[in-house]
């Protein structure tokens, strides 16, 4: 069938029609469309017709135009090997397409990096020959930069999450975006101090050392370049030439000397407006940033914001952490130190265990001083030598010295630290002292003694080391302190009990006496168990044991009360029963402030004979006394009731004889209700026995010895929870001349 070229030109697709009025309508076609259009001709590929989109994509301006070959019209496209496949598809009569092709449109200033999808086909005449080339593609740039940015974004999260070091993440994020651009840019990321005065370096990998080192640590204010001026106002500042931009004046020769001729700076904000630094983009010509520009700041400020939000949280979380550890070290050193310091009851040696707990933990050197006598006594050092030891032990402040630390502080009760010597002499430079710190020990406020820490070297004491310090020292000293108040008090308890006991036992002819006294507790206490052996007219002796009930202060009033009215009325009264009453009467009439607590008591008058000694006693509520001879031990049951309780206590004098090596015991009620470490008892039974191992023929102190000895081997020096005390008294034989006529005896 033959067509003419009219019904040809029919048949021909309005895309590949070469009339004018098809180019028309699909220029009128892609005119509706983001889709780029262009028809070229011949082999110059003059460009005939395009859409507005192709006018856009490559500048617009000027170049919106036709008439002109594509490669005079867009030069750029022929270094980038555009034109040469416009070339081989005219020549070949194929077409050709690209995927994602990149291409860089404009030039200087102007130019921009683009991405298309985008196909070449053949114009062909009414012959089938290749009169030109027809352009169609679709810029697909935003996509492409999204995808890469998305991808680069991601990679920077998963490096935050992961808690990569910050000027990694920074480092990386800058070269992403230095990638990314379409030309070239330089990217600089500031961090704020803390209180947002000032910028410091935190990223630039492509900006020279010596500018980021100009601007690491500017000011934030207006004017103060483009980053300090978008951290003074939280907002973004734009310059885009910074020859001729007034926020430069200060900066210019440095920006000239690095290359850059514009400057975008975002501010990188918290979630709460907080400063947490800049973003900066710079460029090498003067530039105008884009909205896509903007944008892409926005997203890296945030990115950044997160990236040091995250910083922060975690240095933070380090710094609690460390100051947790350190106060778990301190608490622990305060409670090492505390316990030895309590361990003893000696303040001297508290405070040399003061010094040894300083060193080396607070300071290499340490010295310890106390007011002995109106006198500075140096009574504890601690150095990591023994030479430097004795040195600094050779040194004894000067207590009145303006010029010495020590006295200042004794004087000011106030603590002194520097970073130099001590003022006035000291082996200073012997020991290479570089720093001290001067504590007061202060009682009541005021100073008694100072803890000195000297230091050497590179040591220094910062706020913490002094309030460490002064917390140690305030405990060393309530340590001495209490060691001091409780060998007064032991002191104290010690010379009243003594004032209260027989400081010797007196000699009495015919008889052997021995005693034994210990009280419970560490002696703070003046004990409730007392003994008196005291002489009658006529050759007669009294003697009496007893145990008040309590201890402290109101039982010495009581036992001195039992003691003193036995002495006074004994020689005036007939026998033991009239004592005891009149002790009970005694004790009935103290005064409240006096205390009202019992007493138990044996009282008892001996009569030397020449066959041994009579005894006549009164038992007030108290254990039995026991009765020793070679063939056995036997209770003295003599009835009575307690003393200071009831006008009459009733009770019933008991007579009996002791023959030469005999005895009786009178003991406490601390000695047989002494406890071992099961709770058990002592016991009657086991004083008993223990009486048992005393030879027939023998002393009072071994009839002490033997009740002890037992005691102990069952307590198994285990403490008392009671007072103890024993008398024994032995008949022995007397010489001679001591047989003299007894003129009176018991009744």
């Amino acid at each position: 069938m033959t067509r003419t070229p009219e019904q040809q030109r029919a048949q021909v697709p309005a895309a590949r029609h070469p009339s004018t009025g098809g180019e028309d309508d699909l220029g009128a076609l892609f005119g509706k469309s983001t889709a780029v259009f262009a028809a070229l001709a011949g082999p110059a590929h003059m460009l005939e017709a395009a859409n507005g989109a192709f006018f856009e994509a490559i500048g617009g301006g000027e170049r919106a135009r036709t008439g002109l070959p594509l490669g005079q019209l867009v030069p750029e496209l022929v270094e980038q090997g555009f034109v040469s496949l416009l070339d081989r598809v005219y020549r070949t009569g194929q077409a050709y397409s690209g995927r994602n092709a990149r291409v860089v449109l404009g030039e200087g200033a102007a130019a921009r990096e683009a991405f298309f999808d985008f196909t070449y086909e053949p114009r062909l005449d009414d012959g089938g020959n290749v009169m030109g080339v027809r352009v169609i593609g679709v810029e697909t740039t935003q996509v492409k930069h999204a995808q890469r940015l998305a991808a680069e974004h991601r990679a920077l999260l998963e490096q935050i999450a992961r808690q990569a070091p910050l000027p990694e993440v920074l480092d990386g994020m800058a070269r992403t975006i230095e990638d990314l651009a379409p030309e070239e840019v330089l990217v600089s990321v500031l961090l704020a101090d803390a209180d947002g005065r000032h910028l410091r370096h935190g990223a630039a990998p492509s900006l020279p050392d010596f500018y980021n080192q100009a601007i690491d640590g500017i000011e934030t204010g207006e004017g103060v370049g483009s980053c300090g001026t978008a951290a003074h106002r939280r907002q973004n500042v734009i310059v885009t030439d910074i020859a001729t931009d007034p926020f430069w004046d200060d900066f210019r020769d440095l920006a000239e000397k690095a290359d850059v001729a514009s400057c975008w700076s975002t501010p990188i904000l918290a979630r709460d407006g907080a400063l947490l630094g800049t973003f900066a983009i710079y460029h090498r010509t003067p530039r105008a940033p884009q909205e896509s520009d903007l944008a892409l700041a926005r997203v890296f400020a945030d990115t950044a914001a997160l990236a040091i939000e995250r910083h922060q949280a975690e240095q933070a979380r380090t710094a609690a952490e460390a100051r947790e550890a350190a106060a778990r070290d301190d608490l622990a050193f305060l409670l090492r130190a505390s316990t030895a310091l309590t361990t003893d009851l000696d303040a001297a040696q508290i405070l040399r265990r003061l010094a040894a707990s300083c060193v080396p933990r607070l300071a290499p050197l340490c010295a310890v001083d106390i007011i002995e006598g109106g006198r500075v006594r140096r009574i504890a050092t601690a150095a990591p030598t023994p030479p430097e030891q004795d040195l600094l032990a050779s040194h004894i402040p000067v207590y009145d010295a303006d010029d010495d630390a020590v006295a200042r502080v004794l004087s000011s009760a106030v603590s002194e630290v520097a970073r130099r010597t001590p003022t006035g002499p000291g082996p200073w430079r012997e020991l290479g002292v570089t720093g001290y710190l001067c504590v007061p020990l202060l009682d009541r406020g005021s100073a008694f003694g100072t803890l000195t820490l000297l230091s050497t070297g590179d040591h220094v004491f910062d706020g913490h080391a002094v309030a460490l310090t002064e917390e140690l020292a305030r405990r060393a000293a309530s340590a001495a302190r209490n060691a001091r108040q409780y060998t007064h008090r032991v002191t104290l308890a010690r010379d009243l009990q003594a004032g209260l006991l027989l400081p010797d036992l007196p000699d009495v002819p015919g008889a052997d006496i021995a005693a034994y006294y210990h009280p419970a507790g560490e002696g703070l206490d003046i004990g409730g168990d007392f003994y008196d052996l005291f002489p009658l007219d006529d050759g007669r002796w009294a003697f009496l044991l007893g145990d008040v009930c309590g201890r402290g202060a109101l039982a010495a009033t009581t036992t001195a009360l039992v003691r003193h009215t036995a002495r006074a009325i004994a020689p005036l009264l007939p026998g033991p029963e009239d004592v005891v009453q009149a002790v009970n009467r005694a004790l009935l009439n103290r005064p409240d402030s006096h205390g009202n607590g019992f007493v138990t008591l044996v009282y008892g008058q001996l009569t030397p004979t020449p066959e041994g000694l009579d005894i006549e006693l009164v038992r007030a509520g108290h254990t039995l006394p026991l009765h020793l001879t070679a063939a056995r031990t036997t209770p003295v049951d003599a009835t009575g009731g307690l003393l200071g309780v009831a006008p009459d206590p009733q009770v019933t004098p008991h007579r009996l004889h002791l023959r030469r090596h005999e005895s009786l015991l009178l003991y406490t009620d601390g000695i047989t209700e002494a406890r071992d470490a099961a709770g058990t008892q002592f016991g009657e039974r086991r004083l008993s026995h223990a009486l048992t191992r005393v030879p027939p023929q023998h002393a009072a102190q071994q009839v002490v010895d033997a009740l002890i000895g037992a005691l102990r081997t069952f307590t198994a020096g285990r403490g008392i929870d009671d007072d103890q005390a024993a008398l024994v008294i032995t008949a022995v034989p007397r010489p001679v001349e001591d047989h003299r006529p007894i003129t009176s005896g018991c009744r």
